[in-house]
């Protein structure tokens, strides 16, 4: 059938090494940056999942042992062997800065200040774990936004050298237009090629950069709201 002998002709003439190999020397520089971009890109997915993961479990497994308990020091050894999740380590940052008061007999004293101390402590472990959480996920945006202009470029660089090639020689015979055609082709299916790579990169970038920053977002929520609650609670029976 001519439909498949076409389908099978193109098929067989997509040779990716071979695109490569014959590109220009700027087009492969391109192709390469690219393909760096999405081995990193993929890497940071799948490592950035798995962490994300394991954060978002080991809180809710904090959570439950925080309202459940009533034992403070249970508390305290849940939390360090819970070490991958962000609220777990905003309370052992709270509970080391009460018991350093509690150790200078101070929980007695100002207690504005005692609280405000806690408060710091408290907001600094969160930023620690805000920063653990957003790191290299905007490598991923950096990729998602720059890949695909990249590929552009070495596209705009091959079909250049393309036509450059395509020019006929002042000092030489003309060349044929079959002959001209079939010299050019394979430079802009290098040139194009180059956009694909781009492509390829940037859209699970993208994706994946909007779903670890909602992720991210309602982890940052839920620090929050475990800040409030931790403060009210040492109110109320630490620093009466």
């Amino acid at each position: 059938m001519p439909g498949f002998s076409a389908a099978s002709a193109v098929a067989a003439t997509l040779d990716i090494p071979r695109l490569f190999n014959q590109a220009h020397w700027i087009v492969k520089s391109v192709m390469g940056l690219l393909a760096v971009m999405f081995v990193v890109g993929v890497y940071i997915i799948i490592y950035k999942w798995l962490y994300v993961r394991r954060a978002t479990t080991e809180s809710t497994r904090f959570n439950d042992s925080f309202w459940r308990s009533r034992d403070i020091e249970q508390i305290y050894k849940q939390a360090q062997a819970l070490k991958n999740s962000p609220i777990s380590q905003m309370f052992v940052a709270g509970y080391t800065e009460l018991a350093k008061l509690a150790s200078d007999a101070n929980l007695k004293g100002d207690r504005e200040g005692n609280l405000a101390n806690i408060e710091r402590a408290l907001r600094r472990a969160q930023l620690v774990e805000t920063t653990k959480l957003e790191s290299m996920v905007p490598f991923l945006a950096t990729t998602g936004s720059s890949a695909p202009f990249i590929g552009l470029f070495g596209t705009v660089m091959g079909i250049l050298f393309a036509f450059i090639d395509m020019a006929p020689d002042p000092n030489g015979p003309a060349k044929p237009a079959a002959s001209s055609l079939t010299s050019v082709g394979p430079h802009i299916a290098e040139a194009l090629f180059a956009t694909a790579i781009g492509l390829v990169a940037a859209i699970p970038a993208v994706m994946a950069y909007n779903y670890f920053t909602r992720r991210i977002r309602v982890l940052r929520s839920e620090m929050d709201m475990f800040e409030q609650d931790y403060l009210n609670i040492i109110k109320r029976h630490f620093l009466r």
